[in-house]
């Protein structure tokens, strides 16, 4: 239940390790959160591009069977919302692109909250494991839309200017 949670809080903490240790980059806990979603969307966005066959991690099978029935092309929808997070996920680490990205996070995690929703109601498994619970679920998605918000500067309208540290 915690393990996508964990791909965000662990990295965001070991980046702020790393800003302590003077690795500017990570100088803040904006930054340091902002690159951990980055790892936690691209650890995401590659599952959904797994087959069937691997067993260590939700497979596009498992994604497919989340989204509920009113969504077209529920394969394709999977495949497009996982190109959609690899592509946050990288324009969260270009100080340039971090703001829209985040922006498109955000509005992204709203879009998928169904499938999450669905898959807690009607019990449907992840990799063999029950779904997240709503009362899990609905935080931690809230959370994510924070931290895209937030650390990627969408809200502030924060734009990185040339030759300004990366946030």
């Amino acid at each position: 239940m915690f393990d996508t949670l964990l791909l965000l809080v662990v990295p965001a903490l070991l980046f702020r390790a790393l800003g302590a240790f003077g690795v500017s980059r990570f100088s803040t806990w904006r930054s340091s959160a902002i690159h951990g979603l980055a790892v936690l969307l691209l650890m995401t966005g590659s599952a959904h591009f797994v087959p069937d066959s691997v067993t260590v991690l939700p497979s596009h099978a498992d994604l497919v069977a989340m989204v509920p029935s009113f969504v077209p092309f529920p394969g394709f929808a999977v495949y497009a919302t996982g190109v959609l997070e690899l592509a946050g996920a990288i324009g969260l680490l270009i100080p340039v692109t971090r703001p829209y990205a985040g922006a498109g996070l955000a509005l992204l995690f709203v879009l998928m909250l169904p499938a999450n929703v669905y898959a807690a109601l009607n019990d449907i498994p992840l990799n063999g494991e029950p779904p997240t619970p709503l009362w899990f679920r609905i935080p931690e998605q809230i959370g994510y839309i924070v931290v895209a918000l937030w650390g990627s500067g969408a809200l502030t309208g924060r734009r990185a200017r040339a030759g300004a540290p990366a946030a």
